[in-house]
């Protein structure tokens, strides 16, 4: 359980850091800003207070591994890697520019803390599952964590991976689902329907658990939860928001990625910092 001292650091955190995105996002015309500010919690919960790194040392071979299968998010990884100390934040202000190490999609050539490049969809969790059992093999006591979207749930690969982490009981892997309910062209139960997705993973051989992904205590506790499991691995599923914390952008597919004008940041700013 959350202390309230931790539980408002990661909300002062995420809030400080989803105006970096707005920023970021302002600075170089345009980004994935909509998923990125869905998945956001998740990926704060996991680098303030789970994963086992050192930004001083990136390639530590026991490090826990980070997969962001939905790569059009690096604009919320980056922002977060950078006030890690992985890399100089003032980098961030040429992002997706000419001669910036940073694509739309992160590339773990050049940009580090992040293990493995992402953005074709549907390969993040056949990477992650490869992770997991080639620590295994080799004796390293790490956790691999991949976060998909859930419109890519549509690519076969990410069902043949679930099968195989079943099967080999890759319990040192835990999913999350970003249930943002939209993807790219509009809502994903009106292009490929997907539920029920928990029971589709418990069918798979998965053991599920379903959050509300904004919420640091849920958000916590199934993390948790997925570190204690050793009979199956884990998937979370996330119910979240597209383009949360910013109420002009909330569930709107038209937000899956675009860009803000001086006026709309300012308004994007204004809204998060009223957050709850």
């Amino acid at each position: 359980m959350l202390s309230n001292k931790e539980r408002k650091f990661l909300e002062d955190t995420a809030r400080r850091l989803r105006e970096r995105i707005v920023e970021v996002t302002y600075s170089c015309g345009g980004t994935h800003i909509g998923g990125a500010m869905s998945q956001h919690e998740l990926l704060i919960a996991l680098y303030y207070k789970y994963l086992n790194i050192d930004p001083t040392n990136p390639r530590w071979p026991n490090r826990d591994r980070f997969v962001l299968s939905k790569g059009h998010g690096g604009v919320g990884h980056a922002v977060i890697l950078a006030d890690k100390g992985f890399f100089d934040t003032a980098l961030l202000d040429d992002f997706n520019k000419t001669g910036s190490p940073f694509g739309m999609h992160l590339d773990w050539q050049t940009v580090p803390g992040v293990d493995v490049s992402t953005g074709s969809l549907g390969h993040g969790l056949p990477l992650a599952l490869g992770m997991a059992l080639g620590g295994r093999q080799q004796g390293l006591d790490y956790h691999v964590y991949c976060v998909m979207s859930d419109g890519e749930l549509q690519e076969g690969s990410i069902w043949e991976a679930a099968m195989a982490a079943s099967q080999f009981k890759a319990t040192n892997l835990t999913a999350f689902v970003d249930r943002n309910k939209f993807s790219l062209d509009g809502p994903t139960e009106s292009i490929m329907a997907l539920e029920p997705l928990d029971k589709k993973f418990e069918a798979f051989g998965w053991r599920v658990l379903s959050i509300d992904g904004h919420d640091f205590d849920q958000i916590c506790e199934a993390i948790e939860t997925a570190q204690a499991e050793k009979e199956k691995p884990v998937i979370i599923i996330a119910d979240t928001i597209k383009g949360k914390g910013i109420d002009f952008m909330e569930n709107q597919a038209a937000w899956h990625y675009a860009g803000v004008d001086a006026a709309m940041r300012d308004k994007a700013l204004e809204s998060i910092r009223k957050m709850k």
